[in-house]
């Protein structure tokens, strides 16, 4: 099977952060839903993700593609102990913002509103960005993800006493890094291979 470019109809990129429901494009042809084979279909785990462009791209190579979506499966939903799951929302959302991302801004976004009802604290960080003061624990959570995220050796000894200071313990921090880590890494990914689209 081979991958051909796409041009991506005509649609409007959105510009600015928001938590609206997007559409995303992408730019290489994703595996057809009536041709994803059931190695690919066990790769994503979730059988409604056949819906989707991206995860039927990622089908593409369905071993990394299930990897993927254990880790991320296992960072989001495992809320046994550690960080609550508005808070990794809120470490995605926040990667998201530093990296430009904003499909992946409004996805963790509506999350961390959801689990969180904090509307208003996740609409700042969105429109002013993740130096916007919301309170102690969630500048601090806020200020390791983008550190994390500029450069992971940005995040330090100061990030990890602010945590400690607003009650993280080591299970925490270890989630709130991975869900800055992971979003990281899967914004890029998905800024590489296509492109919001409003609905």
């Amino acid at each position: 099977m081979t991958e051909s470019v796409l041009t991506p109809p005509p649609h409007t990129v959105p510009v600015v952060f928001t938590r609206e429901m997007l559409d995303w494009l992408p730019w290489l042809a994703p595996v057809p839903e009536e041709e994803l084979t059931q190695r690919q279909r066990d790769g994503l785990k979730d059988p409604s993700r056949a819906k989707s462009p991206y995860f039927r791209l990622l089908a593409r190579d369905p071993d990394v593609l299930a990897a993927r979506t254990r880790t991320d499966k296992d960072i989001f939903y495992n809320t046994d102990g550690g960080l609550p799951r508005a808070e990794r929302e809120l470490a995605a959302a926040a990667a998201s913002r530093v990296n430009g991302c904003i499909y992946c801004a409004s996805v963790h976004a509506r999350f961390a509103v959801t689990y969180s009802k904090r509307e208003a604290d996740v609409d700042r960080l969105l429109a002013e960005g993740v130096g916007t003061a919301l309170d102690p624990r969630w500048d601090a959570l806020v200020a390791a993800a983008a550190a994390l995220t500029v450069t992971p050796i940005a995040f330090g000894p100061a990030h990890v006493a602010k945590l400690r200071e607003v009650g993280l313990d080591d299970y925490a921090i270890v989630d709130l890094i991975n869900s800055a880590a992971f979003f990281n890494w899967a914004n890029r990914l998905m800024l590489s291979l296509g492109e919001p689209a409003s609905p």
